[in-house]
C-alpha cells in the first residue's frame, strides 16, 4: 500500500472571494471598514466558512454554528487521521468507538455526521470506501445542526465537509518522513507547480505511502494516496479545477467488541488486554480501493453574478473479514468467548453534481446575496455478506490462533445492487442592512431507490422502487455590534431517508429533525482571537437504535439540549484552542412500543437459564419497570479540551513546544434498567469519565522542520463507550511520531 498527499490552504476562499457574488472584503468594508482576512497569520484560524451557505462567508455573518480547521491546525496537533483532528472541536466526541481502521467516526451533538468532501457526500452505503487522508485537505469544516436545506441528506447532528488541496500559481514542495511506535514508517510529498505565459496552467501533486501495525495485535494500517490535481484558468472569469484522489488502503478491524465484562465490569481474570485481538491472524482483513475525479468550473457572467458547478465521480469497494463475539460475554470459564464470522465484499459507484448561481443585489443600504442550486446524486451500492459460526472458542487471556475449522475465503452469493437516486433544488437568500444579517433557506428533495427483492415461493428477484420527498428550510438572523460581537438565533430543518428493512423485519420510516439555536460570535477589534457560544434544542424523530445485529428499534423522538464554547486565541509567541460542549440527550420510549418490547426482551432472554423465565421475559411481562426516558449511546454529557502552542522565537529561533488536555465526561449505553419482582436483571450501564494529555514540540530551521508528537502522554487505558447490545471499545493508547519535513 501507498499514499500521496497536496495542501494548500489559500486558494479556495481566495476563488470563493472572487467568485462568490457575495463581494465579502467589499461588504465587509461597507459595513465594517475593516478588511476580512481569510486565515490568521500564522495560518491557524480561518474567518471564513464556505459549508455554512455554499459561498464563503464570514464566520461573525453565518447564523449557525461551524467550526474550520486549516491544514496548519491539523499539522500542529499531529493528526494521523480525519478523527484525530476534530478531537479538540466544540460538541464533537471524537471516536466514540474506539480507534477503528475502518473509518472516522464521531458524535456531533450526539448524533453521527453526514461526511462530504468538497461540499458533495463521500460514502454511500457501509464499509465499501476508504477513508480520507487529512494531508490531502487544505481545511475541515464542522457544521453543527440540521444542514439537509443545502445539502440534501443530513444528520441532525451536522456534516463534516473536507476541502481538498488546489493547485495555486505558486511553485514550491514539501517532503515529509515519519516513523512511530507500532512500526510505523510513513513517506509524503507535496508540490506544486504553474506554467504557461501567465502561470494560468498550476498542477498539484500529493501523495503518502505508510506501512504501519496498530495497538490491536496482527491489525496492519497500510496507505498508498495519491492525489494529483490541475487547474486552468481559461479566461479571466473562468476557472476550471479536476481534482483526483487514488487510494488503497489496507487494514484490519481494530475494534474488538469485547464483553462489558472484563473492560466496564469486574472479570475474574482482571482486565481484557486492549491490544487483543479476537479473529484469526491469517483471515482478518479490511482492505478498500478507491478512485474518485472532481471536475469544478467557477464562472463569472459578471461582477455580481457568477456560476459554479462541482461533480464527481467514484468507484470505491472493499473485502472486509473478521471474526467477533455475539453475544459478546464469557463462556461458564470467564475465559473464553465464542464467535462468528462475517464476510462483506461491498461496491460503491457513484456520480453527484452540484450545480449553483450566485447573485449579488445592492438597493441603497440593503445588500442581497443569492445561493439558487439544483443538485443531484446517483449511488449504486452492493454488499455481498456470508456470516457463520466458528469451530473453537477463543481464550481472551491466553489465545491460541488457528485452531478452528477451515473459514470460507470466497462469498458465492453475490448480491444485488442498490441504486438510490436524489434530486434536490435549493435557494438561499442574505439580506444585509447595515448591521443586521437575516438569512433564509429553502429546499425540495425527491429521492428514489431501486432495490431487487425476492417475490413468491420460487425466490424470483424483483426489482422495488420507492419513493421518498421533503421541504426544508432555515431561517437565521444575526446583529454586528461595533465591539465585535455578533449575537445570532436560527432554526433549521434536516431530512434523513432510511431505505431497506429491520434486520427483524418491517421498514425504516425516514428521519427528520429541528434544531433552535442561539449564539454569539466575538471577534475582538485588533485581535485575531474568535471565540463563539451557543444554545441549542435538537428534535430527532424516528432515531434508530442497534440493540444487536439481528434487532434495530426505531424510537418515536430523540430531543438533545446542549450548550457550546469554542476560542480560538492567537498572539504573537501564543495560541489557544480551546472548547467545552454540555450535552444532554433522552430518548423518548414512553410508551414501550411492541417493537422495542421484542428487542429488549429478546436480549435479556439470552442472559437468563431458566426456560420458565424465559418464556416470561419473551412475553414482555418483565418490561413493567424502569426509567421513562434513556439518554443516547456514546454522547459524553460534557467535552472540554484545551490546546495550547508556545512558539519560543524569544528563546531559540524555531522552537515551539504544544500540549494539549481532552477530558470526556461520561456516556450511558443506551438502555433502561430491568428489574423483576426485585431483582435487577440488567442495570443501564455508564462509562467513566477520562482526561487525556497530549504533547508537541518542534524545531524549524532553514528549509528543515523536526517535529515530535504523542498523543495520550501517559498511556491511560480508557473506554469511549459501552452498548446496551453488550459491548466496549476501548480508546487510543500512547501514540508517538517523529517527523522531519523538508520544503523547497
Amino acid at each position: 500500500m501507498r499514499s500521496f498527499k497536496t495542501k494548500h490552504p489559500m486558494l479556495l476562499s481566495a476563488l470563493a472571494i472572487a467568485f462568490s457574488g457575495a463581494s465579502i472584503a467589499d461588504d465587509s468594508q461597507k459595513n465594517n471598514e475593516l478588511e476580512i482576512i481569510e486565515v490568521s497569520p500564522k495560518g491557524l484560524i480561518s474567518y471564513i466558512s464556505a459549508s455554512a451557505s455554499k459561498s464563503d462567508v464570514p464566520i461573525t455573518k453565518t447564523p449557525v454554528s461551524v467550526s474550520v480547521l486549516t491544514s496548519k491546525r491539523i499539522s500542529d496537533l499531529g493528526a494521523e487521521t480525519l478523527q484525530d483532528a476534530i478531537g479538540y472541536v466544540a460538541g464533537v466526541y471524537n471516536g466514540p468507538y474506539g480507534v477503528d481502521t475502518r473509518g472516522d467516526w464521531s458524535k456531533i451533538r450526539g448524533v453521527d455526521p453526514l461526511v462530504y468532501v468538497d461540499g458533495l457526500q463521500m460514502q454511500f452505503g457501509h464499509y465499501n470506501n476508504t477513508r480520507t487522508n487529512p494531508y490531502t485537505l487544505e481545511r475541515v469544516e464542522i457544521l453543527k445542526g440540521p444542514s439537509s436545506v443545502l445539502y440534501g441528506q443530513g444528520s441532525t447532528g451536522g456534516i463534516i465537509n473536507s476541502v481538498s488541496k488546489r493547485p495555486h500559481s505558486e511553485t514550491k514542495g514539501e517532503i515529509w518522513a515519519q516513523v512511530g511506535n507500532y512500526d510505523r514508517v510513513q513517506l509524503a510529498g507535496d508540490y506544486n507547480t504553474a506554467f504557461g505565459q501567465s502561470d494560468e496552467f498550476q498542477a498539484r501533486f500529493v501523495g503518502v505511502y505508510r506501512d504501519s501495525d496498530t495497538q490491536t495485535d496482527f491489525v496492519e494500517d497500510n496507505t498508498f494516496v495519491f492525489a494529483p490535481s490541475f487547474a486552468w484558468d481559461i479566461n479571466q472569469d473562468t476557472r476550471l479545477t479536476i481534482l483526483t484522489n487514488i487510494q488503497e488502503n489496507e487494514s484490519g478491524s481494530s475494534t474488538q467488541f469485547f464483553p462489558h465484562e472484563g473492560t466496564i465490569l469486574p472479570a475474574k481474570y482482571g482486565q481484557i488486554p486492549s491490544e487483543r485481538f479476537v479473529s484469526e491472524p491469517s483471515w482478518d482483513r479490511y482492505d478498500t480501493e478507491q478512485i474518485a475525479i472532481t471536475a469544478i468550473v467557477e464562472h463569472s457572467i459578471s461582477e455580481d453574478t457568477q456560476i459554479n458547478w462541482s461533480t464527481r465521480y467514484s468507484d470505491s469497494s472493499s473485502e472486509y473479514r473478521t471474526i467477533f463475539s455475539w453475544p459478546p460475554k464469557f463462556e461458564a470459564d470467564k475465559r473464553s468467548i465464542n464467535r462468528i464470522f462475517s464476510m462483506s465484499d461491498g461496491e460503491s459507484k457513484s456520480l453527484l453534481s452540484d450545480v449553483q448561481v450566485h447573485q449579488y443585489v445592492e438597493l441603497n443600504d440593503l445588500e442581497i446575496n443569492i445561493v439558487a442550486g439544483i443538485d443531484y446524486q446517483d449511488a449504486e451500492t452492493r454488499t455481498s455478506r456470508l456470516r457463520g459460526g466458528v469451530s473453537s472458542p477463543l481464550d481472551l487471556y491466553n489465545p491460541v490462533y488457528g485452531l478452528h475449522d477451515p473459514l470460507p475465503t470466497e462469498i458465492t452469493n453475490i448480491a444485488p445492487e442498490q441504486t438510490d437516486s436524489q434530486l434536490g433544488g435549493y435557494v438561499q437568500a442574505t439580506f444585509e442592512y447595515k448591521n443586521f444579517v437575516l438569512n433564509t433557506a429553502l429546499r425540495h428533495d425527491d429521492i428514489e431507490q431501486k432495490t431487487w427483492e425476492t417475490a413468491g415461493n420460487n425466490a424470483t428477484l424483483t426489482q422495488v422502487s420507492k419513493s421518498q420527498s421533503a421541504l426544508t428550510g432555515r431561517i437565521g438572523a444575526l446583529y454586528q455590534f461595533e465591539n465585535g460581537l455578533s449575537p445570532y438565533v436560527s432554526y433549521s430543518e434536516s431530512f434523513q431517508p432510511l431505505y431497506g428493512s429491520k434486520p427483524q423485519g418491517g421498514s425504516y420510516k425516514p428521519k427528520e429533525g429541528e434544531q433552535i439555536e442561539y449564539g454569539v460570535k466575538y471577534q475582538p477589534a485588533g485581535t485575531e482571537h474568535l471565540i463563539t457560544a451557543s444554545v441549542f434544542h435538537i428534535t430527532d424523530k424516528n432515531h434508530v437504535r442497534e440493540i444487536s445485529p439481528l434487532e434495530h428499534v426505531q424510537d418515536g423522538e430523540v430531543s438533545v439540549d446542549g450548550f457550546e464554547l469554542e476560542a480560538q486565541l492567537e498572539w504573537e509567541n501564543l495560541d489557544v484552542y480551546a472548547s467545552y460542549a454540555y450535552t444532554d440527550s433522552k430518548i423518548d420510549t414512553t410508551p414501550l412500543s411492541s417493537e422495542e418490547i421484542f428487542a429488549q426482551a429478546s436480549l435479556l432472554a439470552q442472559q437468563v437459564q431458566d426456560p420458565a423465565m424465559q418464556q416470561q421475559i419473551m412475553a414482555g411481562a418483565v418490561l413493567t419497570t424502569g426509567t421513562d426516558d434513556v439518554a443516547l449511546s456514546a454522547t459524553p454529557e460534557h467535552l472540554a479540551s484545551v490546546w495550547a502552542t508556545y512558539r519560543a522565537d524569544n528563546l531559540v529561533e524555531g522552537l515551539k513546544f504544544g500540549a494539549g488536555i481532552r477530558y470526556v465526561g461520561k456516556t450511558f449505553d443506551g438502555s433502561r434498567s430491568v428489574s423483576i419482582g426485585g431483582v435487577d436483571y440488567h442495570k443501564a450501564l455508564t462509562t467513566d469519565s477520562f482526561t487525556l494529555y497530549d504533547m508537541m514540540i518542534g524545531y524549524q530551521f532553514n528549509d528543515y522542520e523536526l517535529s515530535l508528537n504523542i498523543d495520550n502522554l501517559t498511556d491511560k487505558t480508557v473506554i469511549t463507550s459501552c452498548l446496551y447490545r453488550g459491548d466496549c471499545f476501548y480508546g487510543q493508547r500512547r501514540t508517538v511520531t517523529a517527523n522531519l519535513k523538508y520544503r523547497f
